[in-house]
């Protein structure tokens, strides 16, 4: 792939980086999904029912790792058939990514200390959401709004790397507090990081717009 500019194999590397830990502890997690002996400490849940988190963790790892490379302009310009065949992959993996994590929060039994309200709510929401995005965005596609193609699978890219975020968010409150956040604080993370990701995301959006609108009149 020599049409990949340094920066945007910069841009891979730090997506990767980012969804390393939640991506590889989703995969390290599958042998035992399969019936082999736990790597990680077991999750019960999971044991019991293992069909939804198995398809989650597969979904989420194509939609975060190869979602990444739909973002590079490159490829766009220069392999647009590969372009198109990867976001068949990407939009078919979001969905069932969305719509497992949406199947877990509705059928699993979690304790009030890992999920509350506000974060059944927030899981129900952006499932949805995220699902809705990803079809506008093939609607869109298919009206050629590449604009709003774009600004979708965005949006629902940023819900889809909440994991990594909340993560993220995790390993500083241990760091600040030195215990696990559990309750309405651990829901307040989670939810909060998906608020993080898509203001990133709204952010990127309007500038991308500015700077087209820039060009246009100039």
């Amino acid at each position: 792939m020599h049409f990949i500019s340094r920066r945007e194999w910069a841009f891979l590397a730090l997506v990767f980086l980012y969804s390393f830990i939640p991506a590889v502890v989703g995969l390290i997690r599958l042998p035992e999904l399969l019936g082999a002996p736990a790597i990680i400490p077991s999750n019960p849940r999971a044991v019991i029912d293992p069909l939804p988190i198995t398809l989650h963790i597969l979904g989420s790892s194509v939609f975060c790792l190869v979602g990444a490379v739909q973002f590079l302009p490159s490829l766009r310009r220069y392999r647009p058939a590969l372009h198109r065949t990867l976001g068949r992959i990407v939009a078919a993996a979001g969905c069932i990514s969305a719509l497992t994590g949406l199947w877990m929060t509705v059928a699993y039994a979690f304790p009030d200390a890992l999920q509350g309200p506000l974060l059944y709510a927030g899981r129900v929401t952006l499932s949805l959401a995220m699902v809705a995005f990803i079809a506008w965005a093939i609607v869109a596609i298919r009206s050629r709004k590449v604009a709003a193609h774009r600004a979708a699978m965005l949006r629902a890219y940023a819900i889809g790397q909440g994991a990594s975020t909340q993560t993220a968010l995790f390993l500083c409150a241990m760091a600040l507090f030195d215990t696990e956040l559990q309750g309405f604080a651990r829901d307040l993370l989670m939810v909060g990081a998906w608020t993080i990701n898509l203001a990133i995301a709204e952010l990127l959006i309007r500038r991308t717009f500015a700077a087209r609108t820039s060009d246009a009149v100039i």
